[in-house]
């Protein structure tokens, strides 16, 4: 077992393709999870993810802030307490639409092979 502060984990630049995104990679293989690694965003007002699909599905919860997903079914609204799911290979985009850090989970299974 680890427990540790959020804070800890260092905050690196996402993907190519996003602005003003960071991630935290809180739980990994690292910490002992074989299937599962949990990730904290940190998007900046005005902040956004690039516009991507993948093969996995990944779990998303968010913490603070507000925005928009789009996705394949066109734009949807989140804040505080909106929880999402994204199957594998749909694509989707988080953008930040308010004044403050958007902050969300997002969990995502190893590949497998």
């Amino acid at each position: 077992m680890k427990v540790f502060d959020w804070r800890e984990v260092e905050a690196v630049k996402a993907e190519e393709g996003a602005s003003g995104l960071n991630v935290r990679w809180l739980i990994t293989k690292d910490v002992g999870a074989e299937n599962f690694a949990m990730r904290l965003f940190e998007m900046a007002p005005a902040g956004f993810s690039p516009l991507h699909s993948h093969p996995w599905e990944h779990e998303v919860y968010i913490l603070q802030g507000e925005g928009v997903i789009l996705m394949e079914e066109g734009e949807r609204t989140f804040n505080v307490g909106t929880v999402i799911f994204i199957p594998p290979d749909e694509k989707h985009q988080f953008r930040n639409t308010g004044s403050e850090t958007v902050r969300f989970l997002c969990l995502i299974p190893y590949k497998k092979g």
